[in-house]
């Protein structure tokens, strides 16, 4: 009887030692897996290009375009709808300027700027008769012309789910379209050489998606989609947006990066300056330079 109570009493005192000691084992190797999973990742050595507070991109986009036109006169005239690239002889590719900023603000917020500027001219002898705002320009005439725009746009994003290894969030902006097309006869006499301009302001508001993902020690990934069609005042737009790039860590905080990238619009205006149609989209690779810089971004909860 002595031996079953004294087993007895050392089996009680057993058990929650050894549970203890059980609780205190997983305990450890769940703060270690925490550290592996989240702090060892975001270690600056390893990931010194990933979830920085500011990043800035600049390099060279080679558009595909594709833009029809249509400029009403001022007395009332109905203009014609003019392809740029058929009827005017602008070339479809073309190279561009384009640059980036990007600012995380939080670890679920962030602001984005980007900038593109486009100047194309052409020279053609008409192989139609078309009407460009108050002047006619009649079948065989010989006509030069240009086409100047630049875009500028801001856009807030919001992550919803925000991982060490990846991002999802949702956008809102706006693309605001500064544009200036004209056309004149080609001719040597000045007195001939009547020319037809206009220039347009357009402010596109847009909402959409967007993610970025960490495939690998030196690449990530990030892609986007916007669409919106609305009216401002008394202009009437549409606009579809959409890029997709991948970048390459070469060193430290400096990055290259290769996409793709397009923007469809339509803009109908009535105003003083401009009372027509105007569709214009372009489609085509990018490359560029990514500079990184500042603390880095905690994209998880301790």
């Amino acid at each position: 009887m002595k031996k079953l109570l004294y087993f007895l009493i050392t089996a009680l005192c057993w058990i929650p030692l050894k549970a203890q000691t059980t609780a205190e084992n997983t305990s450890e190797e769940s703060l270690i897996t925490s550290k592996v999973e989240n702090y060892d990742f975001q270690n600056e050595e390893d990931f010194p290009w990933h979830a920085r507070r500011f990043k800035v991109t600049a390099g060279v986009f080679f558009p595909a375009n594709n833009t029809e036109i249509r400029v009403d006169g001022n007395n009332g005239n109905i203009g014609t709808t003019i392809d740029l690239e058929d009827d005017l002889g602008f070339n479809k590719a073309s190279t561009s300027f384009m640059t980036t900023f990007d600012w995380r603000i939080s670890r679920r917020s962030r602001l984005g700027f980007e900038y593109f500027l486009l100047n194309r001219s052409a020279a053609k002898t008409l192989e139609r008769t078309i009407t460009f705002k108050d002047e006619t320009y009649n079948v065989d005439a010989r006509v030069l012309a240009f086409f100047d725009i630049q875009i500028a746009r801001i856009a807030y994003g919001y992550s919803i789910i925000s991982k060490p290894k990846y991002e999802v969030g949702l956008l809102i902006g706006a693309h605001v379209l500064f544009g200036e097309l004209g056309i004149r006869f080609d001719v040597n006499d000045a007195s001939l050489q009547r020319k037809q301009n206009f220039n347009f302001t357009a402010p596109l508001p847009d909402l959409g998606i967007w993610g970025e993902f960490v495939l690998g020690k030196r690449f990530g990934l990030y892609a986007n989609a916007n669409y919106l069609a609305a009216k401002i005042d008394n202009i009437d737009g549409r606009i579809i947006s959409y890029g997709i790039s991948v970048l390459y860590n070469v060193y430290q905080n400096f990055s290259l990066t290769a996409g793709y990238t397009g923007l469809n619009f339509k803009v109908n205006a009535i105003e003083k300056r401009f009372n027509g149609d105007l569709k214009w989209g372009y489609n085509g690779p990018t490359i560029g330079a990514t500079y990184t810089f500042g603390n880095h971004v905690k994209l998880y909860k301790h």
